[in-house]
């Protein structure tokens, strides 16, 4: 059997801020250490045929969630509807939405550790991808002294040139098994029906995109690691920050100081049929980086209705960024768009260890939302 490229972790990528002295601390000591509230693309209307819960769970992975939801309103999982997934680990609140017959039963969903804070009717079901983005509060215990004054500098320096879009290491999966079956399933080492019925439908989709992410992770590392991250290349495809509308860069000379301003940013692939492609010195990048993983742009063809392509902005610049001492540590505030790590953010910031990494698939993403394709 062919043997799978190695693969590197997430501590040996790059970061942007390197230079800058980083602080101590620990992350997710504790659920409440790590609170995240969605920002709804929009409200409930009042009237419908589906129900919008507003949902706060304490240490619940989005699968069990979507199960217990389920199995609590005897319903498909397929009639629930979700924004984006939201991290294990942690306290978080959001919308799902599920058929408005359902609604005698809300009560059922109450638990120790999930509570259903209002519910409203609306006339469409919640789709993946429908919010405008997170607000996260975290608090990092164990600072030392000077601390504080270290992290204001790495926030200044973020805050002016954006840091780097990584997919974090919950992204992967527990010793980035997730990972390793989007790859094999890509290049047909392994096939869906490899795959446990039961979790097939979930795994698939979380395993492929998986191997999309630590394409464009890749593509990323090796940007900042030559120096690249905020120069544009003729060839590149950039993203307008204001409206998300993607081109292909035809004169350095007038977009670089447009990138400079923050007004559009490069991006990196997230593969498919799809996908708008980059020329020139920007494509060879990104095809050497596919056959480094022994991938061609075809294979991703063949799963073309989970995967199909688009473009992610290689940095962003966090809002809202406020860091502050408590007795117990710092608390970083800040609200990221849809789809934006928390914890590749906090990772600049922390030295000690990489920020964030989950112990298995289901700890998926407290930021994640599929992508959209063009």
């Amino acid at each position: 059997m062919e043997t799978a490229p190695q693969l590197p972790d997430l501590v040996d990528w790059p970061r942007l801020t390197a230079a800058l002295p980083g602080i101590s601390g620990q992350l997710k000591a504790t659920p409440e250490d790590f609170v995240v509230e969605e920002l709804p693309a929009y409200e409930p209307s009042g009237t419908g045929e589906h129900l919008f819960l507003w949902i706060e769970k304490r240490d619940v992975a989005a699968e069990q969630l979507t199960r217990h939801v389920a199995r609590s309103l005897g319903i498909s999982p397929r009639d629930i509807g979700v924004a984006g997934l939201k991290d294990r680990f942690a306290v978080t609140r959001q919308y799902l939405s599920v058929p408005a017959r359902c609604a005698e039963l809300i009560p059922e969903l109450e638990t120790d550790r999930i509570h259903v804070l209002k519910a409203v009717q609306h006339g469409n079901k919640l789709r993946t991808g429908h919010l405008r983005g997170n607000r996260f509060s975290l608090l990092v215990r164990d600072v030392e002294p000077g601390d504080a004054e270290r992290a204001q500098a790495i926030a200044a320096e973020l805050s002016r040139v954006g840091f780097p879009n990584y997919y974090g290491e919950q992204r992967f999966g527990r010793d980035r098994e997730t990972l390793q079956l989007g790859l094999d399933l890509l290049t047909g080492r392994q096939t869906p029906r490899d795959i446990p019925f039961s979790r097939r439908r979930f795994l698939l989709k979380f395993a492929l995109s998986a191997a999309q992410s630590q394409l464009f992770n890749a593509v990323l590392a090796e940007r900042i690691r030559d120096g690249l991250l905020q120069t544009v290349l003729l060839g590149d495809v950039m993203e307008v920050v204001e409206s998300g509308g993607k081109f292909v860069v035809e004169d350095v000379a007038v977009e670089q100081p447009r990138c400079d301003a923050g007004e559009i940013v490069p991006t990196g692939p997230m593969f498919g049929p799809k996908m708008k492609a980059p020329t020139g010195l920007p494509a060879d990048r990104e095809t050497r980086v596919l056959q480094e993983h022994g991938l061609t742009p075809e294979q991703f063809g063949g799963f073309s209705q989970l995967l199909s392509g688009t473009r992610r902005a290689l940095t962003i610049r966090p809002a809202d960024l406020r860091i502050a001492g408590e007795p117990e540590g710092l608390r970083f505030e800040f609200t990221l768009p849809s789809g934006v790590y928390a914890t590749t953010l906090l990772r600049e910031f922390l030295r000690n260890a990489p920020a964030g990494a989950a112990s298995n698939p289901d700890e998926a993403a407290e930021n994640e939302a599929a992508e959209d394709s063009e």
